[in-house]
């Protein structure tokens, strides 16, 4: 099995990406009253970050702080 290995630039996509997910989770949470397909909105993106939280090359590029941040919204 071949390990993916991103380039510098693939893994800020990534991180980029990963922190799309967490502001949008953040923003929905906030918002009030919750539209149809917040749920499933929430649902998805917390599912995307617990994938890339399972990539070794991904949690090790983060810093603490974004672990943190990743690891509380995964957390709920």
């Amino acid at each position: 099995m071949e390990t993916y290995t991103p380039t510098t630039e693939e893994l800020a996509q990534h991180i980029s990406a990963a922190f799309d997910s967490v502001n949008l989770i953040n923003e929905l949470v906030i918002k009030s009253p919750q539209e149809d397909g917040d749920a499933e909105t929430i649902e998805r993106n917390v599912e995307h970050l617990k994938i890339m939280m399972n990539y070794d090359w991904f949690s090790s590029a983060l810093t603490s702080e974004q672990q943190l941040q990743i690891n509380a919204i995964i957390n709920g």
